[in-house]
């Protein structure tokens, strides 16, 4: 099961749409890097749509995302 994307280097809606094939998979807990803002808050707004609660760290360039099953 795949739990830990890796979206850096690409432009919405590309991190959005690896997230969306990530949890049709059912995964209780995933990780996503992102190295923009667009897309963090595009790919936040959709996990927390799909039922995650999701807490965020930023490390240089960075976002990491690791959202959980709510």
């Amino acid at each position: 099961m795949l739990n830990s994307i890796d979206a850096r280097g690409l432009s919405c809606p590309q991190p959005v749409l690896l997230t969306k094939k990530a949890i049709d998979q059912q995964p209780t807990d995933l990780t996503i890097l992102v190295d923009n803002e667009t897309a963090k808050g595009n790919v936040l707004r959709f996990l927390q749509n799909a039922g995650y609660t999701v807490d965020i760290d930023m490390s240089e360039d960075t976002y990491q995302l690791q959202a959980k099953k709510s």
